[in-house]
């Protein structure tokens, strides 16, 4: 039995087959320190953890589930958004829960792309655009980002081409892998340039409370709606990676499309999940309640003590990187003449740290290795030691 044509395109993702790699040395008996992926290791918020063990007693909990989730669900987002971002959004169409924001990157793109449309992803940028885009049969149009213009788009040089077939255009800020922060101008072109071309940007926007002073939302921007979509989750915000929540934000029309798609795919979210991602959305109101921003300031602060070590693991490298980055990753560039692949197996097999190489996002990663900050304090000593 041959598989689809549509896979010979289509890699297994890079951290499902490093992984299995790196299993296998701790198999071997080698002490591995993990510090390629985005998985926070901390606990959700005990109102979280205490919300899904009260939910799963209720009568009802385990029956099938609504697409469009509990309208208590819909509510919670839209007040995390007005007092968070500043977004208004309608709670009753405009909002679309999803079994993790990655879920959406593939409904998106089965709901507006036909086979030869052409999609705008950043370079470096997070692999399943691309092989999102490939599954469907679109084609990738990559447009480079560079350290010297703070990782933004050059809209000069995207014009210069033939966009008359390209429908998407994903953006992710603050950016995953470099960190690089978002200001309502790069917003603001971003949408002016979607309307002047029809095409449908995207943003995915899951590291807006990690190492982040000023959360933006691209929706907040006059006229959004009609050319933007935004995907979140709160993996990262409130450490709930594995219960896979994530939503997806925009006009009604849109989503009543990918709705489409959705309703084939999954019967509604896990009831006790949702209850329990009720409770994070309460905890994140930073606005209006005080243990909002107690709770990312806590993070945060986490985040900051184990950033500091990797700074001095990438010191010891003799990497350059920037400190004034968001998100839970370091990015760094290595010294010039070392690829990113010869020293995250140098790492690896020598000292048995794991770490990814900047190529899995894109060629513009070459030179560049990638830290993650979800390894305890004692890990990244441990590691700072060995080195």
């Amino acid at each position: 039995m041959n598989s689809a044509d549509r896979l010979q395109q289509i890699q297994e993702y890079y951290f499902s087959k490093k992984l299995r790699e790196v299993r296998g040395l701790v198999a071997l008996g080698k002490p591995i320190i993990n510090m390629g992926i985005g998985s926070p290791d901390l606990q959700p918020p005990k109102e979280v953890i205490t919300a899904i063990q009260e939910a799963v007693l209720e009568e009802g909990a385990h029956k099938y589930q609504g697409y469009q989730g509990l309208p208590e669900f819909r509510n919670a987002v839209a007040d995390f958004y007005k007092n968070n971002y500043g977004v208004s959004v309608s709670s009753e169409n405009e909002i679309l829960p999803l079994i993790g924001s990655k879920e959406g990157i593939l409904h998106i793109s089965l709901s507006f792309l036909n086979k030869g449309d052409k999609v705008l992803i950043p370079n470096p940028g997070y692999p399943t655009y691309t092989s999102v885009t490939n599954l469907v049969e679109a084609i990738p149009v990559f447009y480079n980002l560079k350290n010297e213009n703070n990782w933004e788009p050059d809209f000069e040089a995207i014009e210069l081409q033939d966009l008359s077939e390209v429908k998407i255009m994903w953006v992710n800020y603050p950016h995953m892998p470099t960190g690089a922060k978002v200001s309502a101008e790069l917003f603001e072109k971003l949408i002016a340039f979607g309307k002047k071309h029809h095409i449908l940007i995207v943003n995915d926007n899951p590291y807006s409370f990690v190492l982040n002073e000023n959360p933006l939302s691209i929706l907040s921007v006059g006229g959004a709606k009609s050319t933007a979509l935004e995907l979140n989750s709160l993996s990262k915000s409130f450490n709930m990676a594995g219960w896979r929540v994530g939503m997806l934000l925009g006009k009604k029309e849109f989503l009543d499309e990918v709705l489409k798609v959705k309703t084939q795919m999954d019967s509604g979210m896990f009831y006790g999940i949702q209850k329990g991602a009720i409770a994070a959305l309460k905890i994140g109101l930073a606005q209006s309640e005080v243990q909002g921003s107690d709770w990312f300031q806590k993070m945060d602060s986490i985040y900051k003590q184990r950033r500091k070590l990797i700074w001095k693991i990438a010191d010891t490298l003799n990497c350059s990187y920037d400190k004034t980055s968001s998100g839970m990753f370091v990015w760094a560039k290595l010294p010039e003449g070392i690829s990113s692949e010869s020293m995250v197996d140098d790492l690896l097999y020598n000292k048995d740290i794991f770490i990814a190489p900047g190529t899995i996002f894109g060629s513009q990663g070459e030179g560049y290795i990638r830290f993650s900050l979800c390894v305890p304090e004692d890990k990244i000593k441990e590691a700072l030691d060995r080195l």
